[in-house]
């Protein structure tokens, strides 16, 4: 089975046409430097000319009913360009939690207007990692910190995964209620806003869910983390032989150098290998095809992004250059959810 589509293609294109207008180098760094972390008007055509928050959403819920690989799709054209947006954390993480829990009252109050653009924040891993949540349930009553929550800060909604008793819960919470404390904090990758959130003693609402939910909930994410890395690989590539085209050293362009060449040739297999790993695991959505794209992406984007600065030389580590930015990039997506290492041990298990 092929992972091109006609209609994947087309989006594929509106996206990619789109974003080449409004998401631009100087507009990545101006949303990245605004208050919110993100582009509002660009989320708002993206949502409003393309649909993309409602692509994977059932019909019933105002959605397109779509499936994920239409999704990848667009995560992919956003990992491109570096695009700061909701897209990953509420129109996927979010959305697709509301969907795995098989509950139709929580799905009817939140995707609706997940779909259209509203965010929606899934509070979910520990100060160590998304083995264990951030948060403890008594009863209904939640205490702690979620850390790592993909625009926590910004959320007019929150769905919290917590620990409760031998199992995981989910409950939803109103930002707004009294005892939640929500704050923005520094990452590497200034491209990618993240956000701790704290619940004392606050009373959530339960969200009835299958006891593999965090399972299958983590299979979505990687799997759409690894869309990103595999657009953002290509365009470091991208970068790369368009400037080994210009530069010249000893009165020729450094890309007509043969040792060159054979680096950018492995980088183009790189890309390539991470891609096909990437578009069989969102065809499958099996979990082993979602951890080996995990790994196998997660290293490819760091090597090509690596060796893009390296092709680069000393420009690359400049803030005015885009290359520190997929660098960047690379290191932050390879420890979202969870370090490789830890999808190679759950493969060999």
């Amino acid at each position: 089975m092929t992972f091109e589509s006609e209609d994947r293609a087309a989006l594929r294109e509106s996206v990619r046409m789109l974003l080449a207008k409004h998401s631009d180098s100087a507009a990545v760094r101006k949303a990245i430097a605004s208050p919110d972390g993100y582009d509002a008007d660009l989320w708002t055509r993206l949502v409003e000319q393309v649909g993309v928050a409602a692509l994977a959403i059932p019909e019933e819920y105002d959605g397109v009913g779509a499936s994920l690989a239409e999704t990848h799709v667009v995560l992919e054209e956003l990992g491109r360009t570096l695009a700061p947006t909701p897209f990953l954390g509420s129109a996927v993480l979010a959305a697709q939690a509301l969907l795995l829990s098989g509950d139709a009252d929580a799905a009817g109050r939140l995707l609706p207007g997940i779909a259209a653009g509203e965010i929606v924040a899934v509070c979910w891993a520990s100060k160590s990692g998304w083995d264990t949540p951030g948060v403890v349930a008594d009863g209904d009553v939640l205490t702690g910190t979620a850390h790592y929550v993909l625009g926590g800060d910004v959320a007019s909604a929150l769905l919290v995964l917590a620990t409760d008793g031998d199992t995981t819960a989910l409950f939803e919470v109103d930002p707004a209620a009294e005892g939640v404390t929500r704050r923005r904090v520094p990452t590497m990758d200034p491209t990618r806003s993240l956000a701790e959130v704290s619940f004392s003693g606050v009373t959530g609402t339960r969200v009835p869910c299958p006891s593999d939910l965090v399972e299958r909930l983590r299979s979505v994410a990687v799997i759409a983390v690894s869309a990103e890395q595999v657009g953002a690989a290509q365009a470091a590539l991208d970068l790369t032989v368009e400037y080994t085209k210009n530069r010249k050293q000893f009165g020729r362009v450094i890309g007509s150098f043969q040792a060159l060449k054979h680096r950018m040739a492995d980088m183009y297999a790189l890309v390539e290998t991470a891609r096909s790993m990437s578009y069989a695991a969102a065809l499958s959505q099996d979990p082993q095809d979602a951890y080996a794209a995990k790994v196998y992406c997660s290293e490819a984007f760091e090597q090509v992004a690596s060796e893009t600065i390296q092709l680069h030389g000393g420009i690359a580590i400049t803030w005015e250059h885009d290359a520190q930015l997929y660098f960047k990039r690379a290191h932050g997506t390879a420890q979202l959810f969870g370090p490789p290492r830890a999808y190679l041990q759950a493969i060999a298990g």
